[in-house]
């Protein structure tokens, strides 16, 4: 699907999510659905996007458009992207380890901290740079977690991340 949409798509598009993760990481995991974000934010754009989705035979509800709301509410989000993919037409981007991240800890699933710990591996193994003061201080910025579990997982994250 990724590949098809810069190749058959005009304009520059961004995977987030599980998505990202599966390509970025080589995560072996499933996922529900496509996290792409069209970078020009026109309705067009989407429209082109879940018209491909039904051409290449998948259903449209496997493009999460609301993607877009969690990566544009990031402030400077697109400092933070990196090509991924050119295509024919279109280029893939991915974000960068901090995007990632900042987009992950709203909810941060058993699933989500998998992948953000992949995401601070990554980071590392291959001197990606990561913010890790600053994906720290969104953590902390968090509405009280509700339970034990996530309470622990966010403390995990914040240990990955490091001191400083």
């Amino acid at each position: 699907m990724v590949e098809a949409v810069a190749d058959r798509l005009a304009g520059e598009w961004l995977l987030v999510g599980g998505g990202a993760a599966i390509l970025w990481f080589g995560r072996d995991r499933e996922t529900e659905d496509v996290d792409l974000v069209g970078l020009a934010g026109s309705m067009e754009e989407r429209l082109q996007l879940l018209e491909l989705s039904s051409d290449l035979g998948l259903p449209v509800e496997a493009l999460n458009s609301a993607a877009d709301f969690f990566v544009r509410r990031v402030e400077g989000w697109r400092d933070e992207i990196a090509v991924a993919y050119t295509g024919a037409r279109g280029r893939l981007m991915r974000p960068s380890p901090t995007l990632f991240l900042l987009t992950k800890i709203g909810r941060l699933s058993d699933v989500d901290l998998d992948d953000a710990l992949a995401a601070v591996e990554r980071a590392r193994a291959d001197a990606l740079p990561l913010d890790g003061a600053r994906v720290r201080t969104a953590l902390a910025a968090l509405p009280p977690p509700g339970s034990a579990a996530l309470e622990a997982r966010r403390r995990r994250l914040a240990a990955a991340l490091g001191v400083g």
